[in-house]
């Protein structure tokens, strides 16, 4: 039983270890990688990739005939 109070120990230890690595992390960069919610495309934007999207497949599609 011991050995598990020890063991427990040193995980505790180690994550202390990690929670301050994460933290201090955190605030390198400017964003603290929340993301910030999805990107904001309009829809000339979006057509323009759905186009080259549709021409890549058609491409891949006549090199397999």
């Amino acid at each position: 039983m011991a050995d598990f109070v020890a063991i427990v120990a040193q995980l505790k230890s180690e994550r202390a270890k990690l929670d301050k690595a994460i933290k201090a992390l955190s605030g390198v960069g400017g964003n603290s990688g929340g993301g910030g919610g999805a990107r904001k495309l309009s829809a000339a934007a979006r057509a323009r990739i759905a186009a080259a999207q549709r021409a890549r497949w058609a491409k891949f599609k006549a090199k397999k005939r």
